[in-house]
């Protein structure tokens, strides 16, 4: 099995268009892609997907749009033959609302939207790309390896006591469930933050200002999330505010947390004394 994420009928002769956004998720994906022998094409966007990305790919392979250009992205599916469609990376949240340069085909498509947020906006473009017969992949396939799990993953005994972590995976749950976030920080039963638009390394930075000492970091998933345009992430970055916060424990949700390039971020947390653990 290639990756437990897959549809069961997945065909592997078939081409997966990486639609990228920034950061390292996209390399990842792209490499993982490559290793299993899948063909791989790229759909990029301007002054988002990383340029030395863009450089891997020969010119019949890749497509460079503009951000809400939605019907080329489509028209680029087809070209490409792709079976499948894979979105990964950020795409900067201003962009959503004020940075986008609609086509048409967007144009059309947001004015069916009665809300207007990353949830709402991601699941239409999915509506559309289902309509060309195209499959949108969950965006933890072929990525397994990277995502959090169960127990102590940097190999120590965790520091902060099982009452607690439980509370802060309360918290997290039902911000999660009201939409508000996807993580929050807690110090020994109180809430000291939770993630908003801000994003996570934002929250973290507001908890550093309090206490520190058995403070944790909680990132878990909504009930019914869409793995097809929204996994939540953890990295180096995230990792390095964490250190520069003084915050020194975190737990992930196992199997749904994608750990960005995990061995590295597994060496760096253990240099840097900070401990991280799965959770079901």
């Amino acid at each position: 099995m290639i990756s437990a994420f897959l549809p069961a009928d997945f065909d592997p002769r078939q081409p997966v268009a990486l639609i990228a956004g920034q950061g390292l998720y996209p390399r990842l994906v792209a490499n993982a892609i490559r290793a299993a022998g899948v063909p791989l094409r790229l759909i990029a966007m301007e002054e988002e997907t990383p340029p030395a990305l863009i450089a891997e790919f020969a010119e019949a392979d890749c497509v460079l749009l503009k951000v809400g250009q939605v019907g080329a992205m489509l028209k680029a599916l087809k070209r490409f033959g792709a079976g499948y469609a894979y979105m990964a990376g950020q795409v900067s949240p201003r962009r959503l609302f004020h940075g986008l340069h609609p086509d048409l085909k967007a144009v059309a498509l947001l004015a069916t939207l009665k809300r207007r947020n990353a949830e709402t906006i991601f699941g239409a473009i999915a509506k559309e790309i289902a309509a060309i017969n195209v499959t949108l992949l969950d965006a933890r396939s072929f990525l397994d390896d990277q995502l959090a799990h169960d127990g102590c993953m940097t190999g120590r005994s965790f520091p902060i006591d099982d009452d607690y972590v439980a509370h802060g995976v309360q918290i997290a749950r039902e911000c999660a469930r009201l939409d508000i976030g996807q993580g929050c920080v807690v110090r020994k039963g109180t809430v000291l933050a939770v993630e908003a638009f801000e994003g996570t390394d934002e929250m973290i930075r507001r908890a550093g200002t309090f206490k520190t000492d058995e403070t944790l970091f909680v990132k878990t998933v909504k009930a019914r999330q869409d793995y097809r345009f929204d996994v939540p992430c953890f990295g180096l970055k995230t990792l390095e505010t964490l250190r520069e916060a003084g915050l020194k424990a975190a737990v992930l949700e196992t199997g749904r947390v994608l750990m960005l390039d995990k061995p590295a971020v597994l060496a760096q947390a253990r240099t840097w004394g900070i401990s991280l653990r799965g959770f079901a």
